[in-house]
């Protein structure tokens, strides 16, 4: 192909990518346009992340974002490699109106469960908001305890665009925290899987027994103190 074809080729291209990455953006700003034209100038995005992990926190974040924003490539955290989850974290935090993050330590989930754990960390992230919110938009639950006018969404973090950025944030949290808990108990692997139940992290629990940051009421960790 001539290189003049090929740049108008490219160009095609990027065009028609650009152009998707608009559509969707759109698609997933539905809502929150909708509570923009209604009166709602400050809609949060709320989402927690680290309810499956054997170890580590709870950690949530709530995200106000501005009416013009046009960051491409917002949607549902666990579906983002890596590298481009951490570079749109990054985008977010640099052109929302505020971001608030709250956490639940292993302490606090062995005490009051991990349902409630997630409810927590979601009712401290809307608080440390610098902003408080008209309306929240809340990925498949309701915050209980909080005055705020809320909207539970289903698969909110997939379809709704300030949660799904609320998931990105809070994901981006939570696995720094796991690279700190790794230095700090080597041996798990948490930089690598975050605390999940995989196949090494199994291992090395059976092998070395569960660190300060497991979590002892869920059923592996469970299992293996009562089989010591």
């Amino acid at each position: 192909m001539p290189v003049g074809c090929m740049r108008r080729s490219m160009k095609g291209r990027a065009g028609t990518l650009q152009r998707r990455w608009k559509r969707d953006r759109d698609r997933k700003l539905f809502t929150e346009r909708a509570l923009w034209g209604a009166g709602f100038a400050f809609v949060a995005g709320v989402d927690e992340v680290g309810m499956g992990p054997l170890a580590g926190p709870v950690v949530a974040a709530a995200v106000v974002l501005p009416s013009d924003i046009a960051v491409d490539g917002i949607g549902d955290s666990k579906t983002i490699p890596r590298a481009r989850r951490e570079a749109l974290a990054a985008q977010i935090e640099a052109l929302a109106v505020a971001v608030g993050i709250g956490s639940v330590e292993v302490e606090e989930i062995e005490q009051i469960n991990i349902y409630q754990s997630g409810l927590l960390a979601m009712r401290r992230a809307v608080a440390a908001l610098s902003v408080v919110p008209h309306h929240l938009l809340i990925d498949a639950r309701r915050i209980p305890e909080c005055e705020i006018q809320q909207t539970c969404v289903d698969d909110g973090d997939a379809t709704v665009y300030s949660i799904a950025a609320a998931s990105i944030v809070a994901k981006v949290f939570r696995d720094r925290l796991m690279c700190e808990l790794d230095a700090r108990y080597p041996g798990y692997g948490f930089a690598a899987h975050a605390g999940y139940a995989t196949a090494a992290h199994l291992r090395a629990l059976r092998s070395l027994g569960p660190s300060p940051v497991h979590r002892r009421s869920f059923a592996p960790v469970r299992a293996l103190l009562q089989a010591v």
